[in-house]
């Protein structure tokens, strides 16, 4: 296999604030070698995180086994995901916002058509279902754990106690057409093709606004191993919580 030097768009600044965590780790469980120094083993997860490089692609550049290059990448993923905040700690920052959007995205996943629960329909596609809160501005506040594909955004938001969580803190949403029915304080668009007038620019405007969630969903999949996970679905909001925790202190 060929190697050659590449790059990872991120600063100097995320890879030490993991290197720090995996550092903590090791002084804390006791260990006294290994393969790699919590630098590199740092370096390791975030090529695996935001690239979506295989492990077949990391042992051949870091000089490791694949067994070794899986549980410094299952270690790393473990220590950001207990970093990262349940919904209640995010509603309490959550609160000071004017209002937020919440919308559902898929994230792919190699299944065959024989899993069932993983199958979006309107996606058609196999995936895992996460909800995501979004500031005024675009940016991504919170991700939910991960859902089988088939499950409906209205009926993963109330599994989560979203709805209920806005509602108590009297906090506007902004969501799209799936969220229909969701009562509370979230805001939908009209549905229907022969709209009034004022009931389509209320639609043109509501969108406007709803678009802006793009942004976030975008912030999220620049890490690219959420375009097409590999790994068992049991781990994918783990990996999801790990990233979350390392885009907060990226645009922190």
């Amino acid at each position: 296999m060929l190697v050659y030097p590449s790059s990872i768009d991120l600063s100097t600044r995320t890879l030490r604030f993991l290197t720090g965590q995996l550092t903590a780790r090791r002084r804390e469980i006791g260990t006294r070698w290994r393969r790699l120094p919590a630098a590199r083993q740092a370096l390791l997860a975030l090529a695996h995180l935001r690239c979506g490089d295989t492990y077949a692609q990391l042992t051949a550049g870091f000089g490791i086994g694949i067994a070794t290059a899986f549980r410094y990448i299952r270690e790393a993923v473990d220590i950001l995901a207990t970093l990262a905040p349940s919904l209640a700690e995010a509603m309490k920052a959550i609160r000071a916002k004017a209002f937020v959007i919440l919308d559902g995205t898929l994230l792919p996943i190699d299944r065959i058509a024989a899993d069932t629960p993983y199958y979006s329909g309107k996606h058609k596609r196999h995936g895992m279902n996460v909800q995501v809160l979004t500031d005024p501005f675009g940016r991504l506040l919170w991700a939910s754990p991960a859902l089988p594909g088939s499950t409906h955004d209205l009926t993963a938001a109330r599994q989560h106690g979203i709805i209920e969580a806005l509602a108590e803190a009297g906090l506007k949403c902004w969501a799209d057409k799936a969220y229909q029915g969701a009562g509370g304080t979230v805001r939908v668009p009209f549905r229907g093709r022969r709209l009034k007038r004022w009931k389509r620019r209320h639609n043109t405007t509501h969108a406007k606004i709803r678009c802006l969630g793009e942004q976030a969903m975008a912030a999220l999949k620049g890490w690219r191993l959420l375009r097409k996970l590999r790994c068992s679905t049991n781990r994918i909001t783990d990996v999801v919580k790990a990233v979350l925790v390392l885009h907060h202190h990226a645009s922190a």
